[in-house]
């Protein structure tokens, strides 16, 4: 007979911290679907506050990467994510998308 272990379950592989901590501010900066006009709305960080913090907290090639992530992505603005969205709903109402 096997024996039958107890493993955890995680429904999420990095989970929301608690908004208090300062780790949210960068879990909120690494997730994508996070604009900066949330974080600033939960946290009164900005952009450039938020920018601040991931430059001391995290290692210089993983700032690299993020900033280029932001940069290159338009969801981490409020209104550059809300125009990408119109655009592809009117090309999927058009069928020129696919």
């Amino acid at each position: 007979m096997k024996k039958k272990g107890h493993r955890p379950v995680t429904k999420v592989k990095n989970p929301e911290p608690n908004i208090e901590d300062p780790d949210w501010v960068i879990w909120a900066a690494w997730a994508d679907r996070i604009t900066f006009e949330e974080i600033e709305k939960k946290t009164g960080y900005r952009e450039s506050d938020v920018i601040k913090i991931m430059r001391r907290s995290i290692k210089p090639s993983s700032f690299r990467l993020w900033r280029k992530r932001v940069n290159q992505k338009s969801i981490k603005h409020g209104k550059k994510f809300e125009f990408s969205r119109k655009l592809i709903t009117s090309k999927l109402k058009k069928k020129d998308y696919f």
